[in-house]
């Protein structure tokens, strides 16, 4: 096991509000990495996986958003590096800027959308002991995708 494996969700979250900084100082200097994953609302590259986390940035197109969804078996940490994040989490709605973050807490109706005119550039951290895109519950979706299986009520 790596040492960044290691770390806990809250240092990550420490780690990772330093990154907007040192992304500004390297613009447009990026490593190469994994393949990004295309979504009508964008794309998401994994940068690490584990069996009680995964982490993903995640770039949304100007004037698009993902599903409102659930997720019965993970909680998610959003950070926002570029752009401004319209979040929707149970019945607030609240907009993040670069350095901000919010948690998602499992089994909440949520959503991130892109109200500006930059792609949003968010890390997303997502900790529990699933990860599978059949733990997405879509409530309401812009592109006609459907829901895989209802999300059980806890008990």
């Amino acid at each position: 096991m790596t040492a960044r494996m290691s770390l806990s969700v809250f240092e990550w979250l420490g780690y990772l509000k330093a990154v907007p900084d040192a992304l500004l100082r390297r613009k447009g200097h990026r490593a190469a990495g994994p393949p990004a994953v295309l979504k009508p609302w964008g794309s998401y590259t994994v940068l690490e996986e584990g069996p009680r986390h995964k982490v993903k940035r995640l770039t949304v197109f100007a004037g698009r958003r993902l599903s409102l969804q659930q997720h019965s078996r993970r909680k998610e940490y959003w950070v926002v590096l570029e752009g401004v994040a319209r979040v929707t989490c149970g019945d607030r709605v609240f907009d993040l800027q670069p350095n901000e973050s919010t948690i998602i807490p499992k089994e909440s109706a949520h959503r991130l959308e892109n109200p500006g005119t930059v792609p949003l550039q968010v890390i997303e951290i997502q900790q529990g002991d699933y990860f599978g895109e059949d733990d997405i519950v879509r409530l309401d979706d812009d592109y006609g995708r459907t829901a895989t299986r209802p999300l059980k009520a806890s008990a």
